[in-house]
């Protein structure tokens, strides 16, 4: 096993138990909810497909990690360099923590899934006055990481699934929600905020 597999390994490794089980627990601690709601959308639905979809990535992602590492899928020898390797270690790192940060800014407005039926606190300040979406946006960054640590089929596969996963969750169930539940104060933020980097998707006020 060469220590660019070993690297992606441990960092990904860490990186979903502390995004997806640690702050979970964390959530539970502070609120006494786990902040976990999974996939509501009617089965079927566009919803529902994008929830699917993020679960392919981490599946892509996990998959592609265990399989290098056991050298049952070996990384395309062309693609490997130690400067792609290093630079998809530094994507890597930088997203996970920076998608941990933005888990602990959203305090406890933070979920996993939509509830429609439940009202949370719409979270503008921090780097959330930045972007609108920093957590799908660092999770892309660490994910754009994989395939240069381990260019294989599969690391390539998670990284357009995460994508076309993230695009539907927030536009046909997220944005939806927040702004049937808040309003003005939702539309005043999407018109100032970009979706996913600032400045960009902006969506003007409706009059």
């Amino acid at each position: 096993m060469t220590a660019v597999i070993i690297a992606a390994l441990v960092v990904y490794t860490l990186g979903l138990l502390v995004l997806f089980g640690y702050r979970s627990w964390l959530q539970f601690r502070q609120t006494g909810s786990t902040g976990f709601i999974g996939i509501r959308e009617r089965p079927g639905s566009l919803g529902w497909w994008g929830g699917v979809l993020f679960v392919l990535a981490i599946v892509a992602t996990v998959l592609a990690l265990l399989l290098a590492a056991t050298g049952l899928l070996t990384p395309a020898a062309s693609l490997t360099h130690p400067v792609l390797g290093g630079l998809g270690l530094a994507l890597a790192l930088v997203g996970l923590v920076v998608t941990f940060l933005a888990q602990n800014a959203m305090g406890a407005s933070w979920r996993i899934g939509v509830d429609a039926d439940e009202r949370t606190n719409l979270v503008t300040g921090g780097i959330f006055s930045w972007v609108r979406n920093p957590i799908f946006t660092a999770m892309t960054t660490a994910l754009l990481g994989l395939p240069l640590l381990i260019p294989s089929w599969l690391s390539l596969t998670a990284l357009p699934a995460l994508v076309a996963a993230i695009e539907i969750q927030v536009r046909a169930v997220e944005e939806p929600y927040l702004a049937r539940v808040h309003g003005s104060a939702f539309t005043d933020y999407t018109a100032r905020t970009g979706r996913f980097l600032p400045g960009i998707g902006t969506e003007p006020i409706r009059e």
